[in-house]
C-alpha cells in the first residue's frame, strides 16, 4: 500500500466484536444479523424497507428487475458513473441510454434528459457522484410527467442529503454500495431501500432463489418445502458482512463530519495551486464525499499527473468513467461533458483516518509537479 492510500477503511474493537458475535452464534450465512443490519438501515433513513445485498450492482440489478424492465425497454443513465449502473441494465436484456452530466456537480444534467425519451424507456437512473446528490426535484418531476420510475444509484451517497432528505429516499427505490471505498464499508455488499411494499416484497424474494430466506423459514412453526416459480438469484449478504455493517453504521455520522472537514481543508489547499481546482458543491445538498475528485486543467496529462504521485508513494485515480465511450455498450451517442471530466478528474486521497499533514504532502508534491511542467522542464502534457 503507498505510504498515502487513495482510501482505507476505518475498523476498530466494534467491528470485531460485532463479527465475534456472529461465530460464535453459528449462523453465519443470512440471519438475524442481516435482519438487523436492514433494520438500522431503514431507520437511520427513514424508509419502510430495507434489503441487504452481496453489492449495488446486485442491487440495481433487482431494482430494474423488480419494475420489470426487460428486452425491449430502454433505461436513461447518468453517463459518468462505474459502469455497474449500466451494466445493471444489460443484465435485464434492455438498454442503457446514456444522458450527459452537469460539468460542475458531475452529476446528470436534467436538461438533457427529455431528449432521451421515447415510448420505450422505463425508468431513469440518476447516480450522486462521490457522495454528492443529484438535482432531484426536476428528476421527479420529469419522471412523473412521463410515467417514468426513479432508481437512484446512491451507492456513494449513504448519509448525504438533498433539501434535507436523504439521498436514495426520494426516487421509488434507492440502491447503495459497501464496497471498500465507501462511506462505510463492510468489504463488499449492497442496500435496496424502498417506501413501496409490493416492489420490496418481490425484491426480497428474487434476492434469495425465489424463495423464503432459510433464517425465515428456521422461525416458522410450519414445515414447507419451497417451491421455485421463477428463477431468483443468489444475491442475499451474510451475517458475518452484516455484523461489520450494523458496526459501522454507529459511527456514520462522525465518519461524514470528519471526511468533511478534510474536504474543507482539501478546497483550502488546492485554491493554492495551479492548474487544478476544488469539486463544486451545490447549496442544496450535504456531499459525503466518498471520493475528493479534483478537476485539472485542460491540456494537462491526468494519467502521466497520476504515475508521478505514484513514485512518490502517493495514491491517485481517475474519477470514474464515461460510459458512453465503453465498447460493451456499442457507443452511439455523445456526452461531451462527462466525456471531459473522465479525461481531467483526478481523485486524491479521502479517508478517515487521513490528515491535515498527509494533505500537505500531496498537495507539495502536486506544486511541485505542476510547476515543472509550467516551467517546461518535467511536467508532460497532451500532445
Amino acid at each position: 500500500m503507498a505510504r498515502i492510500p487513495l482510501s482505507k477503511p476505518c475498523f476498530d474493537s466494534d467491528e470485531l466484536d460485532e463479527v465475534k458475535d456472529v461465530l460464535e452464534s453459528g449462523w453465519v450465512s443470512q440471519g438475524p444479523k442481516v435482519k438487523e443490519f436492514e433494520g438500522v438501515i431503514a431507520e437511520y433513513l427513514h424508509v419502510r424497507h430495507a434489503i441487504a445485498v452481496s453489492n449495488c450492482t446486485a442491487a440495481l440489478h433487482l431494482s430494474l428487475i423488480g419494475i420489470g424492465a426487460s428486452v425491449g425497454d430502454e433505461v436513461i443513465v447518468a453517463d459518468y458513473t462505474f459502469p455497474a449502473t449500466g451494466h445493471a441494465v444489460l443484465y435485464c436484456g434492455a438498454k442503457p441510454i446514456f444522458a450527459d452530466i452537469h460539468s460542475r456537480t458531475y452529476n446528470i444534467a436534467v436538461t438533457n434528459i427529455e431528449e432521451h425519451i421515447t415510448d420505450r424507456t422505463k425508468a431513469i437512473i440518476p447516480v450522486h457522484t462521490f457522495g454528492q446528490p443529484a438535482n432531484m426535484d426536476p428528476i421527479l418531476e420529469i419522471a412523473d410527467q412521463y410515467g417514468l420510475i426513479v432508481i437512484e444509484d446512491a451507492a456513494c451517497a449513504l448519509g448525504a442529503t438533498y433539501k434535507g432528505r436523504f439521498a436514495g429516499t426520494l426516487g421509488e427505490i434507492g440502491c447503495f454500495s459497501f464496497h471498500a471505498r465507501k462511506g462505510i464499508t463492510t468489504g463488499e455488499g449492497g442496500m435496496v431501500v424502498t417506501n413501496n411494499d409490493a416492489l420490496a416484497e418481490r425484491i426480497r424474494f428474487l434476492s434469495v432463489f425465489g424463495m423464503k430466506s432459510a433464517w425465515d423459514r428456521e422461525q416458522s412453526d410450519s414445515f414447507i418445502v419451497p417451491e421455485f416459480t421463477e428463477a431468483g438469484y443468489n444475491y442475499k449478504m451474510s451475517d458475518i458482512t452484516a455484523a461489520v455493517g450494523v458496526a459501522q453504521l454507529r459511527k456514520i455520522e462522525d465518519f461524514i463530519a470528519k471526511r468533511q472537514k478534510l474536504a474543507h481543508y482539501w478546497d483550502e489547499k488546492l485554491t493554492e495551486i495551479d492548474k487544478i481546482d476544488p469539486p463544486f458543491v451545490d447549496s442544496n445538498v450535504r456531499h459525503v464525499y466518498q471520493s475528493y475528485v479534483a478537476l485539472l486543467e485542460k491540456g494537462v496529462n491526468r494519467n502521466r499527473l497520476i504515475k508521478k504521485l505514484q513514485q512518490r508513494d502517493i495514491q491517485a485515480q481517475i474519477g470514474t468513467y464515461a460510459s458512453h465511450i465503453q465498447p460493451v455498450y456499442q457507443p452511439s451517442c455523445s456526452c461531451p461533458n462527462s466525456l471531459d471530466v473522465y479525461q481531467r478528474a483526478i481523485a486524491l486521497p479521502m479517508y478517515v483516518s487521513l490528515n491535515e499533514e498527509d494533505i500537505d504532502t500531496v498537495c507539495t508534491a502536486l506544486s511541485q509537479i505542476i510547476g515543472a511542467y509550467q516551467a517546461g522542464t518535467e511536467f508532460p502534457v497532451l500532445s
